[in-house]
């Protein structure tokens, strides 16, 4: 069984009659029958009523037909993605990200994006939160990476992966002394942070139910805030998947933070009318091979990515 098969029977569905059906196949009667023929004795049925004026399809004959549309369209919609994805697969790509995750991901989307699609101009800038949104918001790039979760109507959002936050503790302050610190206790400690310029939060203003990712962490520069606490001492807090680019003369001023567990979803954000599902996989794609596969949401760890 061929599709160029299946295409003859319906055009004889069509026309009603094996001459016309021929000739609007580009092909003689006689070879036309002949194809019909070898279909019919393969499924072993009668797929149309030769005796009768017009032409007109037995009853299994009706359900081969109409199975047999959809067959073809699902084969023409696998040509037409297959298309559609090697002429998305070049041309510019320009995604923005917050500055706390730029660090973790873009070295690793340039070497994948590099490696596997040299047609693409990946292109990525720096910026704040509401920033990136609004730059998707007007079309000004094609993807944003930043923190979920986001509530724009007109924005799709998908999320990458969860992370957890870690405190990075200067050795004069008391909470190095702990392997593992309360949640509560950092409610009463000095906290730097970079929100609106560098600052650190007095005790009374880290406030039971502030503990976020936007209270602490909006456009934090990760390697300013591990370099502060070391010459100013405190505590500040980075991402988890920045734990890994500490120095490991640094790592010893690392330590969990409990009760609870404090974290953000990385998530990756479209407008709702994008429609370049091959550049967004192979984003996705390049993600997977820099994140940790435990710490992916499980839209990502299921394969691809539809739109």
């Amino acid at each position: 069984m061929t599709l160029q098969q299946l295409r003859y029977i319906i055009a004889i569905d069509d026309h009603r009659h094996f001459g016309k059906a021929a000739e609007a196949c580009g092909l003689t009667q006689s070879t036309l029958s002949l194809m019909v023929k070898k279909l019919e004795e393969e499924l072993d049925v009668r797929i149309f009523d030769r005796d009768a004026h017009p032409v007109t399809p037995t009853a299994v004959g009706r359900k081969i037909i109409d199975r047999a549309k959809v067959v073809l369209y699902n084969a023409e919609q696998l040509v037409e993605m297959t298309r559609s994805e090697k002429e998305a697969l070049s041309g510019p790509l320009k995604i923005a990200l917050i500055s706390s995750v730029a660090p973790t991901l873009v070295p690793g989307l340039f070497k994948y994006i590099g490696e596997r699609y040299p047609a693409i101009d990946l292109q990525t800038e720096e910026m704040l939160s509401d920033t990136v949104k609004d730059k998707l918001r007007k079309a000004e790039v094609d993807m944003g990476i930043l923190v979920g979760p986001v509530r724009e109507p007109n924005l799709l959002e998908i999320p990458l992966y969860y992370e957890r936050f870690l405190a990075y503790v200067s050795p004069d302050n008391p909470a190095y002394a702990q392997e593992q610190i309360q949640a509560s206790f950092l409610r009463t400690q000095p906290i730097w942070i970079i929100r609106d310029g560098l600052r650190q939060l007095v005790p009374q203003d880290v406030k039971e139910g502030s503990f976020t990712y936007e209270r602490f962490f909006e456009g934090g520069r990760v390697g300013i805030l591990i370099q502060i606490v070391n010459e100013n001492g405190g505590i500040t807090f980075i991402p988890e998947t920045h734990a890994r680019m500490i120095l490991y003369s640094q790592q010893h001023c690392i330590r969990p933070v409990v009760n609870p567990v404090p974290g953000r979803t990385v998530s990756l954000v479209i407008r709702s009318d994008y429609i370049h599902e091959a550049k967004l996989n192979a984003v996705a794609d390049a993600i997977k091979q820099v994140i940790p596969g435990e710490m992916l949401d499980n839209v990502l760890r299921k394969g691809r990515l539809t739109l």
